[in-house]
């Protein structure tokens, strides 16, 4: 049992340490790529929620861009 206890840790230590010593790196274009696809993902979404209720889901939101828009100084 202690034995078994004592592999999982070391296995666990291996992994750790190779990870944090691995030399690979990813490219900042699929990096950017990434961002990318979850900013179009998530106005997709935010679109379609629009879309579905027909209301306004954040007011307070809106009604300080609205504000902003309608400044008369």
């Amino acid at each position: 049992m202690l034995t078994k206890i004592k592999n999982g840790i070391n296995s666990l230590a291996i992994k750790a340490k190779t990870t944090l010593e691995s030399k690979k790196a990813e490219g900042y274009v699929d990096s950017g790529v990434k961002i990318l696809i979850a900013v179009v993902i998530g106005a997709l979404l935010l679109a379609g929620l629009y879309t579905l209720f027909n209301t306004t889901i954040m007011p307070t939101v809106t009604q300080k861009v609205t504000d902003l828009f309608n400044y008369k100084g």
